[in-house]
């Protein structure tokens, strides 16, 4: 008999088998210049954010209302540089942190020489579901603004600040949802067609209205509107509605004789929004230097942690000097003040 060989088989290894280490993967080329590439994209949308279009599903819109949280990216991009200890990212930082300096530094909270002359407004969507209309109008009417504009009034509503501010405001104007109330006399009262197609058999969507102020700097059109909603789907930022609108009510101010303008509304749309650009056309200046830029953000919306501003108060050749919000009421906005000087 042959005895068999207790040794190792040749070609076999013996003990437990070890598993493989894998192999590191290779850096990809591109990835130590993603930073700085991200500095510069976000540079480019924070002073040109006209570079992404607007369809399909209103994309331009959307950034252009949450435009100013885009600054949260520098400290981010700033910790990633610090973390690779990368100089490049750093200093390509400074691209987009100067742009939005250049956008928004002037809104930021600086000294301010309090306005002692002007027209003082206050604008608020007090909510149709608003359950104490008379105390949401005394809050409003605390700070003794000259004009007081709403949005989502109904009936009952209309009643109570009525009632609410017989008092200081006896001059008031209604019209469908929304309502304008006056220390100062108000004529040639009358409804503004800002209804968009989709709306047309809607007997009930009346959302806008136009008066005449008699203020001591003269006489003042005073528009207050309601455009419509926006909702965020997925399929985009619905907006058309909204923006036909904006694009009736624009073609209304361009043809209104008055010269001195206010224009008071939740305009659903933040001011840099490209929708409002007919409004904004509408309400320019015909000579003169453009106003200095107004400080504050003063974000409105939503109440509980505001995020945008999105109730507007704009004026045609007036100079709006201070801005602010005022404490929450029941509704789902803040109300939203501001200072006009007519020269």
């Amino acid at each position: 008999m042959t005895q068999a060989n207790s040794g190792p088989t040749p070609g076999l290894t013996s003990g437990p088998l070890l598993p493989r280490r894998p192999a590191h993967p290779r850096p990809l080329p591109w990835a130590p210049a993603l930073p700085v590439l991200l500095s510069v994209l976000l540079a480019a949308l924070l002073t040109r954010p006209s570079l992404v279009p607007n369809t399909p599903g209103h994309p331009g819109s959307l950034l252009e209302t949450f435009l100013p949280w885009l600054g949260l990216a520098v400290p981010l991009l700033l910790a990633l540089a610090l973390l690779r200890r990368s100089a490049a990212t750093a200093l390509a930082l400074l691209l987009p942190a100067a742009a939005w300096l250049g956008q928004f530094g002037s809104l930021l909270p600086h000294t301010t020489t309090p306005t002692r002359y002007g027209l003082t407004t206050v604008q608020h969507n007090i909510s149709d579901e608003n359950p104490d209309p008379a105390r949401t109008a005394r809050a409003l009417a605390a700070g003794h603004p000259a004009l007081i504009a709403v949005e989502e009034l109904t009936p009952t509503a209309s009643t109570a600040f009525t009632a609410a501010l017989a008092a200081d405001y006896p001059h008031h104007a209604t019209h469908g949802t929304v309502g304008l109330w006056s220390t100062y006399p108000l004529t040639d009262v009358r409804p503004v067609d800002i209804k968009p197609t989709a709306l047309a058999g809607d007997p009930h969507w009346n959302r806008a209205l136009r008066a005449t102020a008699a203020t001591p700097s003269g006489p003042v059109a005073i528009y207050v509107v309601h455009l419509p909603s926006v909702r965020l789907a997925a399929t985009g930022f619905g907006s058309a509605r909204r923006d036909e609108s904006a694009l009736l009510l624009g073609a209304v101010l361009a043809a209104e004789p008055i010269g001195r303008v206010v224009l008071l509304g939740d305009l659903n749309a933040a001011a840099d929004d490209r929708a409002l650009s007919p409004v904004h056309t509408a309400l320019a200046a015909t000579a003169g230097p453009p106003p200095p830029p107004t400080p504050g953000f003063a974000f409105t919306w939503p109440a509980a942690f505001p995020l945008a501003r999105i109730d507007q108060i704009l004026s045609r050749s007036g100079t709006i000097t201070q801005v602010g919000t005022l404490p929450a009421t029941p509704s789902d906005h803040l109300p939203f003040t501001a200072n006009i000087r007519f020269d």
